[in-house]
């Protein structure tokens, strides 16, 4: 794997795939431990936030799957989960075989222009080379009018920044020593330390294409769900 610079969070995105794939074994349960379960709640309420019935969904770097899943249950007609880890997909693909599961790049999406209604993408843009290039990407395959929900981690302002400082750079790269692949528990603090706050990300998602572009805050601004309509 490519050397990971912890001042930048950055990694050659061969070497981000190839630390996704290694985690894909403990991907789902580090996201119930790191998050309290509360990541599935998150989901949902992302994909109620972008999703209409009988839509066709484009989850982005959709990993083993969940968010998609949600997508699905939010009404979705059509649910395209796109990742660029085949070991993710694989999990994803047990879990909902009745979805369509792609691997592919979110950076270069292999789908024409306006071929879908909605976009969702759960902790996963924050992993591209290239984020405004990636905001662009989904502005892209989406129809006019169509909604983009992101959901990703972010960094509180209020009093749970030191417990945010104490879990992230102590706790789980911690975890990441007994676990596969734990070189992505001390990627995982610096990739959301060079991260755009909720306010940036938000003008890059007007730069990009997206109006009524809005955000909401969970868990005391950990996380924050972002919600754009394309123009």
């Amino acid at each position: 794997m490519g050397e990971l610079t912890l001042e930048t969070g950055r990694l050659a995105p061969d070497a981000v795939r190839s630390m996704f794939d290694r985690i894909a074994p403990v991907y789902d349960a580090m996201n119930r431990v790191m998050t309290a379960g509360l990541d599935r709640r998150w989901r949902r309420i992302t994909a109620e936030s972008a999703v209409l019935p009988g839509d066709e969904v484009l989850d982005a770097a959709c990993g083993t799957g969940d968010l998609a899943l949600a997508d699905a249950r939010a009404g979705a007609g059509r649910v395209v989960g796109l990742d660029f880890s085949e070991r993710m997909l694989e999990r994803a693909r047990r879990k909902a075989p009745q979805l369509e599961w792609v691997q592919g790049d979110a950076l270069a999406l292999p789908f024409a222009d306006a071929s879908f209604d909605a976009a969702t993408v759960g902790f996963g843009v924050r992993n591209l080379d290239d984020l405004p290039a990636g905001l662009r990407e989904l502005r892209r395959v989406l129809r006019p009018g169509g909604r983009v929900g992101v959901l990703e981690i972010t960094r509180p302002a209020g009093p749970l920044r030191i417990f945010y400082a104490l879990w992230f750079d102590r706790i789980v790269p911690l975890l990441g020593k007994v676990l596969p692949g734990g070189s992505a528990y001390a990627y995982l603090p610096a990739s959301v330390r060079r991260f755009p706050e909720p306010d940036a990300l938000a003008a890059l998602l007007r730069e990009a294409g997206f109006d009524q572009v809005r955000y909401q805050t969970f868990a005391g601004g950990i996380v924050a769900l972002h919600v754009g309509v394309a123009s």
